[in-house]
């Protein structure tokens, strides 16, 4: 897997991050979402310096993460109860066909 470096720019400063070739879209996207969150937080002006904005940033997409795997275990939860509810349904119309067969 070949390493190449990719330049990002956040907050008008420029970093050389090395990445495998194939995740350089994802890598420029993750730059340009954090980019965005660090101006809203910095264009408050509640928060000063840039490490404070950072961490900022760093604990709201930290958050949406948590709400965003936390609706996915909801989601996976009801799903999985669903199914259950199914399976039993198919087996009891099986079992009431095999029954009349006999």
């Amino acid at each position: 897997m070949s390493l190449s470096p990719v330049s990002v720019r956040i907050l008008d400063k420029e970093y050389q991050i090395v990445c495998p070739a194939n995740e350089q879209a994802d890598l420029m996207r993750c730059a340009e979402m954090l980019n965005s969150r660090m101006r809203e937080i910095r264009d408050t002006g509640k928060v000063i310096g840039i490490e404070r904005v950072a961490v900022m940033a760093a604990l709201n997409i930290s958050h949406d993460l948590l709400r965003a795997s936390a609706s996915d275990d909801k989601l996976d939860d009801g799903l999985g109860d669903r199914l259950k509810s199914l399976r039993r349904q198919v087996e009891s119309v099986l079992e009431d066909s095999q029954q009349l067969e006999l």
